[in-house]
């Protein structure tokens, strides 16, 4: 069956489930008249209005505690997560055991593409809280027969001596977290080389897809390839690396209907533009989202055979639209400020201050130089002259003074 056949039935099974009972998107689908389903997915995306993460935070505080987004009845849903609440309110996710095993599918797709093979050891270097990821990597581990090691409830020293010792064959963290797990093992004289580590998982922030990002956690684990990975709490897993194409990201089209959008107008983005994912789970039943405002850039790319709907993401997540800012005509994402910093090395730490409080916004950028190096200031400059072609201004700043993370880092400060 072709894709968009495939994504269309799908879809429709969808609506017929959720239809009846669902408070929230009953009253969206007869605005449509489409209670019955769409003919088409052009239809779908013409008549279906976007789902924003303002919307759910506000349906949920006026329906509290979980909103109207449920399809059946509370006492149904065995299981509880929520959002990081980096763009506002928190937001409750709740799965029933079938929602739950359509997510857990979901990871295992990215397992494979990751090599991982039963009887291997997966280290989580995860605080194991709400958020759905941990949770979904951990129990399709389990059930693909990996032995799961968590490290919650560790400083950053100890879940390295803990690694040591377990010599697991896959480290799972964030980027930030896997460069924050080399530093530390430098500063205490812990020597990575022989932790046993071939792969590194990451996913939480963009990064794992950023070529010097890549290759600068790579350095710091040696021998290990790494593999990035995307999802989000109110979606689920979405998409995967794979080490023979680590700067893309493949999409589980068969999972989810995507499109990409350009953020100021909401209209399809031309061949090739980066825009807004916007996504519609289509085996959620228990809690689903129909046309989800992710609020991610990426940049599809249409690669040799693929069908048509199918895509890939260049570079994986560029970024929030929200943290996008457009600099003297420059567009400028997370993403490529953290290209830089990895490419040039030397900087423990960096914060980017975006001041919107002028007509014209202003970057700055607050670094920590690594103890025991040059002062990198004027090759930072040169870089960031040369990625972006505008001048950035920089402050250096003595050692402890920026926060570290050991979770989703927030490098961006918007002052407005």
């Amino acid at each position: 069956m072709a894709l968009a056949q495939q994504q269309l039935a799908a879809l429709n099974r969808l609506i017929a489930a959720i239809a009846p009972t669902n408070r929230f998107y009953r009253p969206r689908l007869a605005a449509a008249h489409r209670l019955a389903g769409f003919s088409s997915l052009a239809e779908f995306s013409a008549r279906m209005p976007i789902t924003t993460k303002d919307e759910l935070a506000r349906d949920q505080l006026a329906h509290p505690p979980y909103g109207t987004t449920l399809t059946f009845p509370p006492k149904t849903y065995t299981r509880f997560h929520q959002t990081s609440g980096t763009s506002g309110r928190p937001i409750i996710w709740l799965d029933n055991s079938e929602s739950w095993q359509w997510l857990l599918e979901n990871w295992k797709t990215i397992w494979r593409s990751a090599g991982a093979r039963a009887g291997d050891a997966v280290f989580f270097a995860f605080s194991f809280g709400p958020f759905l990821g941990f949770w979904t990597a951990f129990d399709s581990a389990q059930q693909l027969g990996l032995r799961t090691i968590p490290a919650g409830g560790m400083s950053s020293g100890e879940r390295l001596r803990f690694l040591i010792a377990q010599r697991p064959r896959i480290l799972c963290c964030t980027p930030t977290y896997a460069l924050r797990l080399i530093d530390v093992a430098r500063q205490e004289g812990i020597d990575l080389t022989h932790s046993g580590v071939e792969r590194v998982m990451v996913a939480g922030e963009p990064g794992g897809s950023v070529p010097e990002v890549r290759a600068r956690i790579a350095r710091g684990w040696p021998g290990a390839l790494v593999v990035d990975h995307y999802g989000m709490t109110e979606v689920g897993p979405v998409s995967h690396g794979s080490p023979d194409q680590p700067a893309l990201m493949q999409v589980m089209h068969d999972r989810y209907f995507c499109e990409v959008l350009r953020p100021g107008t909401l209209q399809p983005a031309a061949a090739g533009e980066s825009g807004e994912l916007i996504l519609t789970t289509l085996g959620r039943e228990a809690c689903p989202l129909l046309r989800y405002r992710t609020g991610d850039l990426v940049q599809p790319v249409v690669l040799p055979g693929d069908e048509p709907g199918r895509f890939a993401l260049a570079g994986g997540i560029l970024g929030r639209a929200d943290d996008m800012v457009i600099v003297r005509g420059v567009n400028l994402y997370p993403a490529a400020v953290d290209a830089v910093v990895c490419a040039l090395g030397g900087i423990r730490e960096y914060q980017v201050e975006i001041d919107r409080r002028t007509a014209f916004p202003e970057v700055r950028i607050r670094f920590e130089p690594l103890d025991g190096t040059a002062d990198p200031s004027s090759e930072f400059a040169r870089r960031l002259r040369s990625a972006f072609h505008i001048r950035i201004e920089l402050e250096r700043v003595p050692a402890g003074t920026l926060p570290t993370h050991e979770f989703k880092a927030r490098r961006w400060k918007i002052l407005s």
